[in-house]
């Protein structure tokens, strides 16, 4: 008889998509900048560059969150001007992290942007790993209000 654990791998996205009154450009300036993440990223303390490289694709960066905990993550693709995708490589109860942060232009001053990623996650309950998602879920939407609300002033 095999015995199933109850603790297993679960896969699962998080999409996030707000309208933004400003032009892409100065969208893209703004998220571009990916050090510059405390500006616009709720509980974010600091953010470092790990490489000398400051934007596309193998640029490196450090979040340090306002409890402490750090998360490194990588460019993995990079097209100017409408979207980025990077990994996270430590940092995360997760095996995989893959997110991309794209702009989608509806009018020269309405942009919409959309926050999604790709999660699989390390031995945890199903019930934490929706929790986890929901959480998530909350972090992309209050980060995107917060970068909304500093862009349209």
């Amino acid at each position: 008889m095999v015995k199933m654990s109850k603790r297993s791998h679960h896969t699962g996205t998080v999409k996030k998509s707000i309208t933004i009154n400003a032009s892409k450009d100065k969208i893209w300036r703004k998220i571009s900048n990916i050090a510059g993440l405390p500006e616009w990223v709720i509980d974010v303390k600091k953010t470092i560059y790990l490489t000398k490289k400051k934007s596309g694709v193998g640029a490196i960066r450090k979040i340090t969150f306002n409890d402490g905990n750090t998360i490194e993550e990588h460019v993995v693709a990079w097209k100017k001007g409408e979207y980025f995708t990077y990994i996270a490589t430590e940092g995360l109860p997760l095996r995989a992290y893959v997110a991309t942060i794209s702009i989608n232009p509806k009018s020269k001053k309405s942009t919409q942007l959309t926050w999604q990623s790709y999660l699989n996650s390390k031995k945890m309950s199903e019930n934490q790993f929706v929790e986890f998602l929901a959480f998530m879920g909350s972090f992309y939407e209050a980060s995107l209000e917060n970068l909304k609300e500093q862009l349209e002033k």
